[in-house]
């Protein structure tokens, strides 16, 4: 078997997973097919977008399955006439089993986290959040418990002390690509000598991080309960998307949901610093350095205080 020979469904939603497809068409693997989520209205206009996923598929001439029910009768039997022999999943939903277990050589996602760290839907987010110094990616083979399944591929990447979420999520992209294209191809290899595709299960940690979907809600900076540190890693942790958060008072005058996306841990006392934004924590105090009023740009700490004067 060549890599043209074997029948791969795609499914996937985001940039993340659209780079990895290219990927693969580029690279000549078979993708007969991929899956995506049903486009939706967005921004102001409201106007219909499609995924990035599906904005590729377009462009190459491929079949595309938008369904709103994974388990829907047509949609399953539409995915069936494709005759894949192999599935990948990268950044899209929680498959049901008839979906999953489909193919003869099945089905394996790509993780961007070192599992079994970081399961759910923000394993990036929650490593930088979490001030954690590496993370990676991982692919392993689908089961019932989401993010579960045996290993076949890990990767690390190291966190830089000031990086935020937006630079390692480009780099897990890159590094995912290359991950997804090595597993296809030792399944290929294995498929060819008749062999198991070598998996490993998950190691048992006694301290798993999760890495749940994130909220507004959840992005609110919280001062007086968090130390400098703790708000330097939350901030970078959720910049630039979705973006940390806080009321703020500057110069007397009260400031809500305040996006911010930069701040560094303040090294001097409170009093010093006159003319900069500086906030004390329960430890410590920050130095907002970029942030985003409700109706302005984003911009620099002093753009933003020359435009108050």
């Amino acid at each position: 078997m060549t890599k043209s020979d074997l029948r791969i469904i795609y499914l996937g939603t985001p940039e993340f997973a659209a780079t990895s497809l290219r990927a693969l068409v580029e690279g000549g693997y078979n993708v007969v097919a991929v899956v995506t989520m049903p486009d939706k209205p967005a921004g102001r206009g409201h106007q219909i977008q499609f995924s990035e996923v599906k904005k590729y598929a377009l462009e190459v001439g491929l079949p595309v399955l938008q369904p709103e029910k994974l388990k829907d009768e047509a949609f399953v039997e539409e995915l069936r006439s494709y005759q894949a022999d192999l599935q990948i999943v990268v950044a899209f939903r929680m498959l049901p089993e008839v979906v999953w277990a489909m193919p003869r050589l099945g089905t394996f996602n790509l993780h961007a986290s070192l599992l079994p760290q970081y399961r759910g839907a923000a394993p990036i987010n929650w490593a930088v959040m979490n001030g954690d110094q590496e993370t990676g990616a991982t692919t392993f083979m689908l089961k019932h418990e989401i993010d579960t399944g045996n290993m076949i591929l890990q990767e690390r990447l190291p966190i830089g002390p000031d990086e935020n979420v937006g630079s390692v999520h480009d780099r897990l992209m890159q590094m995912g690509t290359g991950l997804v294209t090595r597993t296809v191809d030792l399944i290929i290899e294995c498929e060819n000598k008749g062999i198991p595709i070598p998996t490993t299960p998950q190691p048992e940690i006694a301290e798993l991080r999760p890495a749940p979907k994130i909220f507004k809600e959840d992005c609110e900076i919280h001062f007086d309960q968090m130390t400098a540190e703790q708000v330097h890693n939350f901030v970078r942790g959720l910049s630039p998307y979705p973006a940390a958060w806080a009321n703020l008072t500057i110069n007397g005058q009260l400031f809500e949901n305040v996006k911010i996306y930069k701040v560094e841990v303040y090294p001097h006392p409170l009093h010093e610093g006159k003319g900069d934004i500086i906030v004390p924590c329960k430890e410590g105090a920050v130095q907002i350095l970029e942030l985003q009023v409700p109706g302005k740009k984003r911009m620099d700490a002093k753009s933003f205080l020359n435009g108050l004067h």
